[in-house]
């Protein structure tokens, strides 16, 4: 056997070696240029080793200060408080003298030496001593002086001292953070000293938190003393603003909210004033301010209004807030707090009003009072004057909240609310379906007004639901409501594009399946009689559809008419005998919907559907015990053509060509079966279904294969059922989890291999027809 390659053949095995050389002689050459560096590379001298310091000099040295000075301070505490009782007057006065004098002093000494840290360490000790200095004349001197009066002087004179102190000695950073840190104490001691109530203690915070303000703003000091200050400023003036609004909440008056409003204006300033460096700064000193200022004013206002009328109160000032930062010529780290604050506010306002508004609208409770339309209607007009899209969506949402609270407000006849959301409908579709009214008009393109007006389609169609809910009391209303809504929404489908028009559409069909319902409660009729007639709803759709062809409302047109069906079968559901004309009338219309030109075959589909199940419900209404009397001369004729249709499309599906017939004799004979309690139903059925799947394996098709099979494994799972009931029953119980645990192992262990299978058989199902 000759084996020979062909030149070309050759030639590319030739190549392939000759690129696999090349290769290992590149990476040959590579290797021997390595080996020869490695040989004749000079040697360097080796550097003597030498440890790492694990420890900077300076963090030793800090280490060592601080922990000598934590140990003279604990010296002297336990001086001062141990042993001064064992020591004359004389003797503790010169030993705390001495001791404080020296500790210092000794700092003087130490910065001309350039001995810094050392210098801090032994200022802090001297510091310490002060206190403990003051502590010990309160304990030997005036023990019958109040703690906290003698607290609130000692503080003052401390915090004098150590501020010069730290003027004196510029070299020193902790003696100017501590007189911050001591003057806060002051001023608050004295009034709890003098026992003049929550609010002057609180009076007391604030102008606190005012000096602190001053010196946090004052340029000339060091960063240090000035972010000390900031801290002070917010931790005592939010606490005399956390106090007196709490006060102004439960109690009222207008002194807490006269403390809020000037603690409001001191943290104004203290945005106004803060460096161009820290915007986020101001933003948050801003937004501070705008939050204390509404429940300042808001206290204010609700003092001369109802108590009800609360909440729009802080609403309307968060509402000037919100004017003042846009208008007022405010810098604009501060305009952003003061906007973040009202909107926060504005936003806790909406959510206060709006469950009032649903639970109105659903009943549960009586009506909305005029406050929660005050709400909504100053938060809408606030979003209306911001320009962009989310806002006057949001507008657009608020006002129709009003518009259909009003009625409520108002307290107007219930046959008069309808009228008024028939009239938001109207005016929301308006804006759906023209969007460019001077009040939404935008500096942004045509796609933002199409948010608008979808915003505004969705408001129409609330409004319409709530409409026709609202009219349903009285059956003449509902009639007029329902057909001003089905011509609104007509008129709205015909004017808008896109989405919204196929919205529109939708609705209209509601409409009218609305309109035949309150029509025939007017006339009297009976549930079954009343879905027969809203059968009138599918045929007209199905009708609008065969008009419109391919246009892009059809099928929603449709669909929407198909509801409308479903809802009249489950009315004639109280009658089977009209359940089944219902059903078959609605077979009518999907038949007739599949033999349209453009070819929809779920319409066929489903028209087989209901016409199998109006025969069932029809044979089960009759009390017909053989429904295969009833059902084979369907099946026949229907298998007759099934075949002349294959004969002329040989392309066509076996489920339109053999399923409705095969399903009208199978499943009703199944049934049938099920409930038969002797044995030649249940075996003809069996042999039937038998030749059935055998025929669709041989033809291979998938209606006969697996309509057969199906009605075969259920026969014979009724057939066997008594007897796998009866054998279980036999068993112990242990036997049945034994059993399903054996069949887990083996499932597991064949998972693999059954899931090829189970992949193969639906390919081979896929491929049949």
């Amino acid at each position: 056997m000759d084996n020979a390659l062909s030149p070309a053949d050759e030639l590319v095995v030739l190549d392939r070696e000759l690129a696999q050389l090349d290769a290992r002689r590149s990476h040959l050459l590579a290797r021997r240029a390595w080996l020869l560096s490695v040989l004749y590379a000079p040697v360097a001298p080796v550097a003597p080793s030498r440890r790492v310091a694990e420890t900077a000099p300076r963090g030793a040295q800090n280490v060592l200060l601080t922990l000598g000075g934590v140990l003279l301070a604990v010296a002297a505490v336990a001086f001062t408080l141990v042993s001064w009782g064992r020591m004359g007057i004389g003797g503790r006065a010169a030993v705390l003298a001495v001791v404080t004098a020296g500790a210092l002093a000794a700092p003087v000494f130490l910065l001309r030496r350039a001995l810094v840290s050392t210098a801090e360490a032994v200022a802090s000790l001297g510091l310490l001593l002060m206190v403990l200095d003051a502590y010990a004349v309160h304990r030997v001197a005036l023990p019958e002086v109040d703690a906290v009066g003698y607290a609130a002087v000692a503080s003052a004179v401390l915090a004098a001292l150590w501020a010069a102190y730290g003027a004196g000695f510029g070299g020193l950073r902790l003696p100017l953070p501590a007189a911050v840190v001591a003057g806060q104490l002051p001023l608050p001691l004295g009034a709890l000293a003098a026992d003049l109530g929550t609010l002057p203690v609180c009076w007391a915070l604030l102008v606190t938190a005012a000096a602190d303000v001053v010196v946090a703003l004052r340029a000339g000091l060091a960063t240090r003393v000035r972010v000390v200050a900031r801290v002070a400023a917010g931790a005592t003036g939010g606490s005399a603003v956390l106090v007196a609004g709490w006060l102004s909440a439960v109690r009222g008056g207008a002194e807490p909210a006269g403390l809020l409003l000037v603690a409001a204006g001191l943290a104004l300033y203290g945005a106004w004033r803060a460096p161009a460096a820290a915007a986020w700064a101001a933003v948050a000193w801003a937004a501070v301010a705008g939050l204390v200022a509404v429940a300042g004013g808001g206290g204010l206002v609700r003092e001369a209004v109802p108590g009800t009328w609360a909440v729009p109160a802080y609403a309307l000032v968060a509402v000037a807030v919100c004017a003042a930062a846009v208008r007022g010529g405010v810098p604009r780290g501060v305009g952003r707090g003061l906007v973040g604050a009202s909107a926060g506010v504005q936003g806790l306002a909406v959510a206060w009003a709006l469950p009032q508004v649903a639970a109105a609208l659903v009943g549960v409770r009586p009506g909305v009072g005029w406050p929660v339309v005050a709400v909504v209607v100053a938060v809408a007009g606030v979003l209306v004057t911001v320009r962009s899209v989310p806002a006057r969506c949001g507008a657009l949402a608020l006002a129709w909240v009003a518009a259909v609270s009003l009625p409520e407000a108002v307290a107007l006849p219930e046959a008069v609310t309808p009228v008024v959301r028939l009239v938001v409908t109207a005016g929301f579709l308006g804006l759906a379906v023209r969007p460019s009214v001077p009040a939404l008009r935008l500096p942004v393109g045509p796609e933002a007004r199409e948010v608008l007006a979808d915003a505004a389609g969705a408001g129409a169609l609330l409004g319409g639901v709530l409409a026709a809910v609202g009219a349903w009391g009285s059956d003449g209303a509902a009639v007029a409501v329902t057909g001003v809504l089905g011509g609104l929404f007509t008129g709205a489908a015909v004017l808008c594009g896109g989405r919204r028009r196929t919205v529109a559409a939708c609705a209209a069909v509601a409409a009218l399946a609305g309109l035949v319902a309150a029509v025939a409660g007017v006339a009297g009729l009976p549930a079954h009689l009343t879905g027969a007639a809203l059968l009138a709803v599918p045929v007209a759709t199905a009708a609008v559809g065969a008009g419109l062809r391919r246009h892009p409302v059809a099928v929603p047109v449709e669909l929407a008419g198909a509801a409308a069906g479903v809802l009249a079968a489950g009315l004639a559901a109280t009658r089977p005998a009209f359940l089944a004309l219902v059903l078959a009338l609605c077979g009518v219309v999907a038949a007739a919907t599949a033999v349209r030109p453009e070819r929809r075959p779920a319409a066929g589909y489903a028209a087989t559907a209901l016409f199998v199940a109006a025969t069932w419900v029809r044979l089960a209404a009759s009390g017909v015990s053989a429904p295969e009397a009833y059902t084979l001369p369907v099946t026949v004729p229907a298998l007759v053509v099934g075949v002349l249709r294959r004969r002329r499309d040989p392309e066509a599906s076996s489920w339109t060509a053999y399923g409705p017939g095969l399903a009208a004799s199978l499943v009703p004979s199944l049934a049938a079966a099920w409930g038969d309690a002797g044995w030649p139903r249940p075996l003809l059925l069996g042999l039937v279904a038998l030749a059935v799947t055998l025929a669709g394996a041989r033809l291979r098709l998938q209606a006969p294969l697996l309509l057969g099979g199906a009605v075969l494994a259920l026969v014979a799972l009724h057939e066997l059922a008594p007897y796998v009931a009866q054998a279980v029953g036999a068993l112990p119980r242990w036997t049945p989890p034994a059993l399903a645990g054996l069949l887990l192992l083996a499932v597991g262990a064949t998972y693999e291999q059954r899931l090829r299978d189970a992949r193969r058989l639906r390919e081979t199902v896929g491929r049949m027809r």
